[in-house]
């Protein structure tokens, strides 16, 4: 039997082998996801910018129009955790290939849908076939990037996914309004082509991934373990209310714009989405946020700007809605990197099924934000899109404080187990995940 030493220096010898900053491959797999994270993301949303002229063109109202999106939001969210099954057994790489290669060609597709109810259905389609590429780059960030350096990964990944939304809501913008909402679904399904080939060309072959078999037992098993855990289940939460914000604000958002007072142009509604950059920003630097302020302080900062971007966004000012969207983005980003980065660090086995989860409650919230976004808009116009988003915000704060208050009463009732044996080293215990727990 090996010494304790030799299995250490073993052990460490594989841990040396993941990519990290200034690690060879290191910087074609930050480029590779980030290039998925676009074509994935521009896709997903091309028709949010244009629900306007869908809402035109069909004679529908922002409710019925916002099902182009809440379609493949929700499709994407029934489709994530069998399809990270499947990443299990034929790898990260591939599953992430294939779905981007099939929402592209269905993307490709979708400019010539000839009713409301064919753009409905092609959209889902596209967005269950994007279900591959989230949970399966999450997982391969996982096991292919040293701990340390994985939040910063992910959030370089999620920075991916906010310039794919921005740009594709600013290509469908301009486009629509010089050639119309067909050719500005084109646009985003060529954007999108181009990404997909430069993620298989970059993406460093895999070196950690072990198959795994089909077995829906063990899956099942897998994911009840999971759903099981209180700290997974307050994440996957905390994800979802935060998606139920940002898919009510940007779902809505086109419809208050060109209406009175603001009566902005197609291709101006577009550029709005340059705010985006704020959360390639905030989710790239969460890591360092989390680093400063722990997990905890990092979602309570992001919820604070969350909400103080929505009262803002309440005014009739150009400027100020501009100011109010900015905070809502940069809130929004930083607290999905920190919620779906502790998602991969509290996962022990089973990783990719717990991506999976967090996806699949992810996308239903945005999938409920557009809907409910819409209705709230149709009812109570601005006012009420803004309520809906003010009372998903008070959900985070309260799961985070419930969160904070379980892991104070686990740490006084280990204190006198730990003083037994070791003195006080139960009174020096910090709570797992920076008091999330």
């Amino acid at each position: 039997m090996p010494p304790a030493s030799t299995k250490a220096a073993a052990t460490d010898a594989v841990a040396d082998t993941r990519l990290s900053p200034g690690r060879p491959g290191h910087r074609r797999m930050s480029l590779a996801l980030f290039a998925a994270g676009v074509a994935a993301f521009a896709l997903l949303y091309s028709t949010q910018a244009l629900l306007p002229a869908v809402s035109a063109e069909f004679g529908a109202t922002a409710s019925s129009a916002s099902w182009t999106v809440s379609a493949a939001t929700g499709a994407l969210a029934l489709c994530v955790l069998p399809l990270s099954a499947l990443s299990e057994r034929f790898g990260r790489r591939p599953m992430m290939t294939v779905s981007l290669v099939v929402a592209v060609v269905v993307g490709l597709l979708v400019p010539f849908a000839p009713s409301l109810e064919w753009l409905v259905a092609l959209r889902a389609v596209q967005g269950a076939a994007l279900a591959g590429v989230p949970a399966s780059a999450m997982a391969y960030l996982a096991e292919e990037v040293r701990p340390k350096a994985l939040v910063g990964a992910i959030g370089l990944f999620v920075a991916g996914n906010s310039i794919g939304g921005m740009s594709g809501r600013i290509v469908t913008g301009w486009v629509a309004q010089l050639w119309g909402w067909r050719a500005a679904l084109a646009a985003v399904g060529v954007l999108a082509l181009l990404c997909a080939v430069a993620f298989r060309l970059l993406l460093p072959r895999a070196r950690h991934f072990t198959p795994g078999s089909l077995n829906p037992k063990a899956l099942g098993r897998t994911v009840r373990t999971h759903l099981a855990d209180p700290l997974l289940m307050r994440l996957y939460a905390i994800g979802a209310l935060f998606m139920t914000v940002f898919g009510a604000v940007y779902t809505v958002i086109g419809y208050r714009l060109v209406e009175a007072p603001f009566s902005l142009p197609q291709g101006v509604v577009g550029s709005i989405f340059l705010v985006y950059l704020v959360g390639t920003v905030s989710s790239a630097a969460a890591g360092k946020l989390v680093g400063r302020m722990g997990r905890r302080g990092a979602l309570y900062l992001a919820v604070g700007t969350t909400a103080a971007g929505l009262l803002l966004s309440l005014s009739d000012s150009l400027a100020a809605v501009l100011a109010g969207l900015v905070l809502i983005t940069a809130g929004f980003f930083a607290g999905h990197a920190v919620a779906s980065s502790s998602v991969s660090r509290t996962a022990k086995t089973g990783r990719a099924q717990a991506s999976a989860l967090y996806q699949s409650a992810y996308y239903l919230g945005s999938s409920a934000g557009g809907t409910l976004g819409a209705l709230a808009y149709h009812h109570g116009g601005w006012s009420g899109t803004v309520l809906l988003g003010l009372v998903a915000v008070l959900g985070v704060v309260s799961i985070t404080l419930y969160g904070t208050h379980a892991a104070r009463v686990e740490e006084r009732q280990a204190r006198p187990v730990h003083r037994g044996v070791h003195g006080v080293h139960g009174a020096n215990r910090t709570p797992a995940v920076s008091g999330l727990r």
